[in-house]
């Protein structure tokens, strides 16, 4: 046959964009943001987008630059998620629960040229910029203003900050033409590990990858037409696994949320018929462990991920009415690429066994082309459950690789293959199970943490002499840092810290979420021959300690 070829009719670049303007033409007059007292139609949603765009390009932002963003599940972050891509920017949400050193180090890897700053942060945000070196260039500031945070007393905003967030929005042109991307490989996001190495890596998501993962998720959680969402999950949260730009796709309603727990999300949840919902499992324990739980009056979805949810808790969720899905996804993937894809025959089984089938994370999603479990040799482990290997994957929604970090992105995209660093075995029916993670890394609350981190905080107390850190199980957040410490010999006896003394200190040197919650003296850490710390031999002390019950950061 004739060799044909691509042209500009069948060949335009993919990106998720182009959702907003589709949800605008079909569901203009319908809720798209629900905040409070503050509800936006689909249509408002767009021109609001469409003129932000406009006003940040008036800046001087252009293609390529990096905008940054921190703040709440609010109107504001949602609307960034299109706003800042439509200038040609490339987006870089912030968790609001990392310190000023963090965030400023962030900023400065990223040379983010402006930064959008919710009223809450902003104190955290300008100790960040504190922190740049006086040679160096500070990104421009926009403060997001919140009147049911705080009470606003005055229109103007001061000098650190070069315009509010809505005035900003006001004045832009509802006619500006974004700008599209020249090739679906351009990058569309900048998105942070979690610090599972001592220093966060910036990894980079093309338009393209950040379609087929929205357009994914969509399908694989068979998500229907005009849903209504509630943010429980933190749009910094690798950009809300992907729903800014689905719930658009299907005309969703978003209701957000400055801060919830346990009573504002079942309230929400009455109010508003809410359907859908996102959350790592400490959402799912706090919901069931809450004195406000009741059984709903209507089935919620809801999609679980970031570490291996216990069976128990799964259990209890489902039992109020929720109708859990578990996934699996990395910031490298832009969200949820492995699906506990369920089987009607399960549904014979006792509610005990269909938990534990639930908690593995599953088989690929549709947009990836393939999930594995190798050896050291990248040869495919048996497939019997028990024959531990590393998880690796490849699909459109890998990450393009590391800003700045070639040597970083080689490691891992090695061979046609994404190399997860989580380690797993595969069931004889193809689904995957994660079984320990490489690198020590800590899953609290649904953030991966890194106890190289932790540990090089603790060396630095004045008393301690060595540090280990491993995680410990959490009733409430999963799993939490459990920290080792021995003494420096020689020292006086009111020199000689109390474990909670241990804590104070690191949570003065940390972000809370980060601090240990158990500190252990012991004489001497284990070691090998060569002098390495034994962290299995200390994982497997914390595990004898059994789980924290009720603990909060």
């Amino acid at each position: 046959m004739e060799q044909l070829k691509p042209s500009a009719a069948n060949n335009s670049p993919l990106t998720p964009l182009g959702f907003l303007e589709r949800a605008a033409t079909i569901y203009s007059d319908t809720p798209s943001i629900i905040y409070n007292d503050t509800v936006f139609t689909w249509s408002q949603t767009h021109n609001r987008c469409l003129q932000l765009a406009s006003s940040i390009t008036s800046l001087g932002i252009r293609r390529g630059n990096v905008v940054s963003a921190i703040a709440p599940n609010i109107p504001a972050m949602y609307e960034l998620q299109f706003a800042v891509p439509f200038t040609g920017a490339i987006l870089n949400n912030i968790n609001t629960r990392l310190d000023a050193r963090t965030i400023s180090t962030i900023l400065r890897h990223s040379e983010s040229k402006l930064v959008f700053v919710d009223c809450a942060a902003r104190d955290l945000v300008l100790e960040a910029l504190l922190l740049f070196p006086s040679n160096l260039q500070r990104p421009l500031l926009i403060l997001i203003k919140d009147e049911t945070f705080e009470e606003v007393t005055s229109s103007t905003v001061d000098s650190n900050f070069i315009s509010t967030y809505e005035d900003l929005t006001v004045k832009g042109d509802p006619l500006f033409k974004w700008v599209p991307p020249k090739t679906e490989w351009d990058p569309m996001l900048l998105n942070y590990t979690s610090g599972t190495t001592s220093s966060p890596k910036g990894v980079v998501h093309s338009h393209r990858g950040t379609f087929i993962v929205t357009v994914d998720s969509l399908i694989d959680w068979a998500v229907p037409k005009q849903p209504i969402l509630l943010w429980t999950l933190p749009i910094f949260h690798a950009n809300g696994w992907s729903f800014p730009w689905g719930i658009a796709a299907v005309g969703g309603t978003n209701i957000c949320v400055r801060k919830f727990d346990a009573e504002t999300v079942f309230t929400l949840i009455k109010k508003h018929h809410v359907t859908h919902m996102c959350g790592a499992p400490v959402v799912l324990n706090m919901l069931t462990n809450s004195p406000d739980n009741k059984p709903l009056q209507h089935k919620v979805h809801i999609l679980t991920a970031g570490a291996p949810p216990p069976a128990a808790v799964l259990y209890r969720t489902e039992s109020l009415g929720f109708e859990v899905s578990h996934g699996y996804g990395l910031t490298e993937t832009g969200g949820l690429v492995v699906s506990c894809s369920w089987k009607n025959k399960w549904n014979r089984l006792p509610a005990t066994e269909r938990a534990r089938l639930k908690s593995r994370q599953g088989v690929r999603t549709i947009g990836m082309t393939n999930v594995d479990v190798v050896d050291p040799n990248g040869d495919s482990v048996k497939r019997d459950g028990a024959t531990l290997g590393e998880v690796v994957m490849r699909g459109g929604c890998v990450m393009l690789g590391y800003l700045k970090d070639p040597e970083g992105t080689a490691s891992c995209l090695r061979n046609g293959w994404f190399y997860t660093g989580d380690v797993g075995v595969m069931h004889e029916d193809g689904y995957l199970e994660i079984k320990d993670r490489s690198k020590d890394v800590i899953i609290s609350g649904g953030e991966n943490l890194s106890s190289v981190e932790v540990e090089s905080v603790l060396y630095g107390h004045p008393a301690v002499n060595e540090a280990a850190v491993v995680a410990r199980a959490d009733e409430f957040w999963g799993e939490t840092p459990c920290a080792f410490v021995s003494l420096k010999n020689g020292l006086k006896e009111k020199e000689i810290p109390k474990e909670k003394e241990i804590v104070e200190y690191c949570r003065k040197n940390l972000p809370h979420y980060m601090v240990p919650k158990t500190v252990v003296l012991i004489d001497e850490l284990p070691k090998t021959s060569t002098g390495k710390i034994q962290k299995f031999v200390l994982r497997d002390m914390a595990k004898k300690m059994g789980p924290l019950k009720k603990s909060r950061l």
